[in-house]
């Protein structure tokens, strides 16, 4: 996890910024800017357009008394591709631009909903290796609710201003 955090936060705007001199020096300097700018704007009207959909989804499905569960992966997905989209650079822009392509964020959805099921199993698989027999047949109270003597020493009541 802190290797890909680290790549995340130090070589990712590193290739970013190297892409961007890139671009700069063999075109306009104003080359890059504006296409920050317009992929900003551009992923960033997307991203609404297809958060309220996503939205409108949920909803629907929440009346017709279905979990959203799918809907709430596409949203989680183009919210990510927003933040992508918000961070200045060519990759993450084309990053971003293809999370809000329908296809691709179907396939990503799916190794999304593969790596959920695969944490939630193994976590059911600890909490079921944790519990012992012996603790279903004789349970405890707990101990939150152990009442204790105890004497006030001194106490001393102020106003409030």
């Amino acid at each position: 996890m802190m290797f890909v955090l680290f790549l995340l936060f130090t070589i990712v705007p590193l290739v970013e910024l190297a892409l961007l001199i890139w671009i700069g020096v063999n075109t306009v300097w104003w080359v890059p800017i504006g296409l920050v700018i317009l992929t900003g704007i551009a992923g960033a009207a997307l991203a609404r357009q297809q958060g309220w959909q996503i939205g409108s989804r949920v909803r629907g499905e929440l009346r017709s008394g279905r979990i959203p569960a799918d809907a709430m992966i596409d949203g989680l997905l183009i919210a990510v591709a927003a933040i992508f989209l918000i961070a200045p650079g060519v990759l993450t822009d084309v990053v971003g631009l293809a999370l809000l392509l329908p296809p691709v964020r179907g396939v990503v959805k799916r190794g999304v909903i593969s790596w959920l099921r695969r944490q939630f199993e193994l976590k059911a698989a600890e909490i079921h290796a944790t519990v012992r027999p012996d603790d279903l047949d004789d349970p405890k109270p707990p101990r939150h609710d152990e009442i204790i003597d105890a004497k006030v020493i001194s106490s001393r009541v102020e106003e409030a201003s």
